[in-house]
């Protein structure tokens, strides 16, 4: 069977209809079974529609791509799992025993109350706080002071009115001060390590003084 592009091709050369140069070329490749490109079909097909009255072609609608279906995933609802916490387990036999031991305990309450029936009542007097003191009761918060430290001074006395002197270790009187003592007999005070009588390292005497008594603490004094 004879291509019909080859015989369209022949018949526009031999009624002279086209470009002879384009068809000849048209022809030889059909003679050579040769690859004719669809711009030169076109190019027949439509001199043949006209010079040769055939019939046009009807171009067939290209086929409409098939579009999937396109389901959109829901977004998931968070979903909130509650789980129980954990029971405790009990163990029978500790509880048996706490019960043992809480039975034991209420018996020995109940013989320790009731050793107590009958027992006499004692009267505990509690220790008078205020120590009652005869004479003087003379302190120093150090043995031993620098220069400008502060010498703190305390003590009782069974009058009200304490005398207290400070004297160096040539028997200089470097310091004095009276007072009244508290009603339960307290006194206290403080003294500076400085000033005339203080210029020399040695061995100092606090005395304390009152209507009946004198009371002396030697202490040491460094420059």
């Amino acid at each position: 069977m004879s291509d019909p592009l080859f015989d369209d091709v022949k018949e526009l050369l031999d009624k002279e209809k086209g470009d002879e140069r384009i068809l000849k070329q048209i022809l030889r490749a059909c003679e050579n079974n040769e690859v004719i490109s669809n711009y030169e079909r076109n190019y027949v097909r439509k001199l043949a529609e006209k010079h040769l009255g055939r019939k046009p072609l009807e171009d067939k609608p290209a086929p409409k791509p098939v579009v999937p279906d396109v389901v959109i995933p829901q977004p998931m609802q968070p979903q909130v799992v509650y789980k129980e916490p954990p029971r405790a387990r009990t163990n029978p036999k500790k509880t048996k025993m706490i019960l043992g031991i809480g039975a034991a305990a209420l018996t020995v309450i109940a013989l320790a109350a009731a050793s107590y029936v009958g027992l006499p009542d004692f009267d505990v007097t509690q220790p008078d706080t205020d120590v009652q003191v005869t004479g003087i009761l003379l302190e120093l918060d150090s043995s031993s002071y620098k220069n400008k430290d502060i010498i703190s001074i305390s003590g009782k006395s069974d009058s009200g009115t304490i005398n207290l002197s400070i004297e160096n270790q040539d028997g200089v009187l470097v310091w004095s001060e009276q007072l009244r003592t508290k009603n339960n007999g307290d006194f206290s005070t403080l003294a500076i390590a400085a000033g005339p009588g203080w210029e020399k390292s040695g061995t100092f005497t606090l005395k304390a003084e009152n209507d009946s008594e004198i009371q002396a603490i030697k202490f040491s004094f460094s420059v």
